[in-house]
This record gives structure tokens, sequence and C-alpha cells, in this order.
């Protein structure tokens, strides 16, 4: 039996379709919406964005996922605590009958793009029992993704230009390296240590070497510069050398100058050095310096060890203030530096998990939608009930300034005054007039009849999707820290029906 097959859930997804079939509500159509409530913050720095990631590898799940002989007997395993089975046979007969997810529609933001709490992520339609027992996988996978491609795409932003290494294959958690560096190549880095995810993805693989070279020919007896030439002549072409085994400044660069000297003199191009530890921005300028004497300006300095988007931003700082101080151009320096990231940005370092939900917000009845209501003392938990639409608003200035969420059956239009009602104050509103604002409808048929509508996206369409969502943001909320918060909002039906239902189960 396949460990990440159907069975791939929490046991309370399968006891509640019991439930559900038992009373007769098993295939009644009903809506639940999965969305994030709040952005990460990692404690010294906060998100105003997330990126949207993992959708491509839930969809193929969902085509494949299928409830066979090995996992009907699974369940038939399966008892209660008097020992009775936990599953009744015509339970599980309708189980395998119904196979799969072929009675939903999936409707979700296309992966890659900008997203924001409490806006839906995905949308799904279909039968009570199906739309339930997907739950736990879709959260499973969206989730995780999302929150690394937001790491990614934070660490992109304060890289700039340069090139972005993702290195975290050895830290991640077992297999969600994979999703770790899917959704890390979707954030924004441009490169995986990763080979064969790299491969899959269709991109070539980076790195350069570890310590244990160094040190396994120094216990051997031999010399640093040993190793280095060692590595430079299995791999003329793309030397790389890790200079910070010994002495950085003392030892390791003056080994890797003597070594790329032999290179140039053999007709090869040596390709860069790398720093693990210490204090890198200072490293750097000195390295750059000692490089720039011997002859090789444009040979990359790759910075590796610890590094996520406030560090990088660190280092940049203090490059560019202490640089000139010893006669390094500072620009040149940046544009030639690579950032090796690994543990902080495949785990999330600071933030851990998303806290994506998957909620029921409609059932339909006698035909039409009946919305579903949650209360809760925090307000941010307090549900935006009914089958509803999602737009984003942009700007004179054709920046992203709201997303909105809407009924699915008003009509909401650019000719016509825009009212934008703050989810849960009813103090907050703003009104767009004509010419002022235009809409994007943001939610895409995904997945109908058991089959996903469209094959994979390319990973370059997914990255220029990120690229091009975080350019239409407020500068205010891409900032590193403290960001603006971006608004999300509802209409005025909309929040007139969740004050509704509100005061209804308020009593």
């Amino acid at each position: 039996m396949d460990p990440f097959g159907i069975l791939y859930t929490d046991l309370y997804q399968l006891t509640m379709g019991q439930v559900y079939f038992r009373a007769g509500l098993h295939e009644r159509e009903a809506l639940f919406e999965g969305f994030y409530r709040k952005n990460p913050d990692y404690g010294a720095h906060q998100a105003g964005y997330a990126v949207f990631a993992g959708l491509d590898p839930l969809l193929g799940w969902m085509e494949e996922a299928r409830f066979g002989e090995e996992e009907i007997a699974a369940l038939r395993g399966l008892k209660s605590r008097s020992g009775k089975p936990l599953f009744a046979e015509d339970y599980l007969r309708y189980l395998k009958a119904m196979g799969g997810f072929s009675g939903l529609t999936l409707r979700a933001l296309p992966e890659g793009r900008v997203a924001h709490p409490q806006v839906p992520l995905v949308s799904v339609e279909g039968p009570l029992l199906q739309a339930q027992l997907l739950e736990t996988a879709l959260l499973n996978r969206l989730s995780y993704e999302t929150l690394i491609a937001t790491k990614a795409s934070r660490v992109r932003e304060a890289a700039g230009e340069a090139v972005v290494l993702e290195f975290g294959l050895r830290r991640a958690p077992s297999k969600g390296g994979e999703s770790a560096t899917r959704a890390s190549l979707i954030g924004g880095a441009d490169r995986s240590s990763a080979v064969s995810l790299s491969h899959l993805l269709g991109l070539p693989s980076s790195g350069t070497h570890a310590h244990s070279l160094v040190q396994a020919f120094l216990a051997l007896g031999h010399s640093e510069e040993e190793a280095f030439r060692a590595f430079a002549e299995v791999f003329p072409d793309d030397t790389i050398l890790l200079l910070d085994t010994v002495d950085t400044l003392h030892s390791g660069l003056p080994h890797a100058i003597r070594v790329f000297e032999d290179l140039r003199r053999k007709g090869h191009r040596p390709v860069g050095v790398r720093i693990d530890s210490g204090d890198l921005a200072y490293l750097a300028i000195q390295v750059a310096r000692e490089l720039d004497r011997a002859g090789f300006p444009e040979v990359l300095i790759v910075l590796s060890g610890d590094l996520d988007e406030l560090v990088i931003w660190q280092i940049k700082s203090q490059i560019l203030e202490e640089a000139p101080r010893y006669g390094v151009d500072p620009d040149h320096l940046l544009r030639r530096l690579v950032y090796g990231v690994g543990t902080r940005m495949v785990v999330s370092w600071g933030y851990p998990a998303l806290g994506m939900v998957y909620k029921l917000v409609a059932v339909r009845e006698n035909g039409t939608w009946a919305p579903a209501m949650k209360i809760s003392d925090s307000l941010e938990k307090v549900l935006n009930p009914g089958h509803k639409r999602v737009f984003r608003v942009y700007d004179g200035r054709g920046l992203a300034t709201a997303d909105l969420l809407a009924l699915a059956e008003e009509e909401v239009r650019e000719d016509a005054p825009l009212t934008l009602r703050h989810p849960t104050d009813p103090t907050k509103r703003r009104t767009l007039r004509p010419g002022e604002f235009t809409l994007e409808a943001l939610l895409e048929e995904a997945f109908r009849g058991g089959k996903r509508l469209f094959p994979p996206v390319p990973l370059s369409a997914l990255r220029e999707r990120r690229d091009r969502d975080v350019a239409l943001l407020d500068p205010g909320v891409r900032r590193l820290v403290n960001p603006h918060v971006y608004h999300v909002s509802l209409t005025e039906r909309l929040f007139a029906l969740k004050e509704e239902l509100v005061r209804k189960l308020e009593g």
C-alpha cells in the first residue's frame, strides 16, 4: 500500500465520512475553502504577503488517489474501543465504489501568485464526503510549499539581482525536501543543490565542495592547496573552492589564488570561492580585494552559513558602508556575490507552519447554496461564509490595493462605485469610484471529473507569476521589517450576510 496514497490522511476525516454516510449527507453538495489566517511573523521581521505553491503536486495526487483493495483492507482492520470494526462494511463498499475524487471541482489561485490572509487559495465543491476526505492532503501539500515559497521570495527580495542557491536538502524534513526545493525555486531561488528535483524541473543543479574534501587531504598528510588542485584538475571549468576549512584569509584564499593562476595559464576560467563562516561581509570585502589584486575581478564569491533574508540585508548594508575603506567598489562586489541559503529557507526559520485551514462555507439546499458559518472569540477566526468569488483590486497606479471577497451571485463592476468593507470592523470602509480601479478575478478552475484541467505549469512560468505579482505590490507591503498591512475586504452584501449569520448564531 502506498503510504502517500488516499489514506495519507487523518482518521477523523474517515470517521466523519461514516457519519455523513449514515446520516444520508455523504452526497450532499458542499463547498469548502482553503486559506491561511495571517502572514508569517519571524520575530525580528515579518512577511507582508505570501507566495502560493503546492498546487501542481496536489492535482497530480488527486488524479491518482484511490480506495483499492489494500486501502479497504487497512480500514477493515481498524477496531473501536469495544473491539468491534470501526468502519461498517456498507461504508467500506461505498468508499471502494467511489474510488477517488471524481466528484469534486477545485478552483484555485494560480500557483506562483501572491496570496494574502483570509483570501481563499482554493475552493472545493462537490459531494460532502469527498470534499471532507480531501482536507488533510490538501493542507499538507499547499501549506508547506506556500510557507517555503514565501520565505524564498523574501530571500529573493533581500538578495536583489544576486544569484540565490537553495542548499537545504540535508536539513529539510525527510521527503519534504523535495517540496522545499520546488517551493524555493518558485519563490525566488535561481538554482538548487538537489540533483533529482533540479533535473525533473529542467534546471542544472549547483554546488561547490564540502570541508570534508580538504579535511580528508589534510588527514592523509597533504595540504589544503593540494586538495584545491585535486578538485580543479577534475573540474577545471567549474572550480569553486571553499576557503574557510583552515583560515579564510591566510590559508584558503592564497591557496585558491595560486590554483586559479594555474587554471588561467592552462586556458581555464576559475568560477568562484565560497565562504561558510565568520563575518561574511568583512571576509567578502577582503577576499574581493585580494582577488582583484591577483587579476580575478570577476570570480564569484559565494556566501553560505545560516543565511536568511535579514542576514543578507545586513551583509549588503555592511558591504556598502565598509568596502570603500578598503578600496573595494561596493556595487561591483555586490554584483559578484552569490548567496547559498539552506536551513533557514527550507524550514521557514522563525515561523515553522503557515496554519492554513480548510473550512466548510456553504451547503447546497433546495437548489441554492446555504451559507455555513463559524464564529469565535478571536475575530480573525470568524468565517467569511457563502459561495464566493475573489477579485484583486488595482488602483490608478496599477498596483494591487486590495483583495475583495464577493458573493458568487452578486455583480461586481468597474463602471460603478465599489465599497470595500473591513472583514471584522464595521467602522472601516472605503469607496472607489469608476476610473480609480480595475478588477481581476483570481480563482481558476483546475480540477473536475477526476482530472486536472491543465498540464503541469513550467517552473519559468511560475517564477514569472511571482515576479509580476510582487512587482505590483506597494513597496510598503514588500518591506522585510514591519510591512504595511495589505487590505483584504468584503463587499457590502457579503459583510451584511456575515453580520446577519453572526447575530443568529449568538442568539
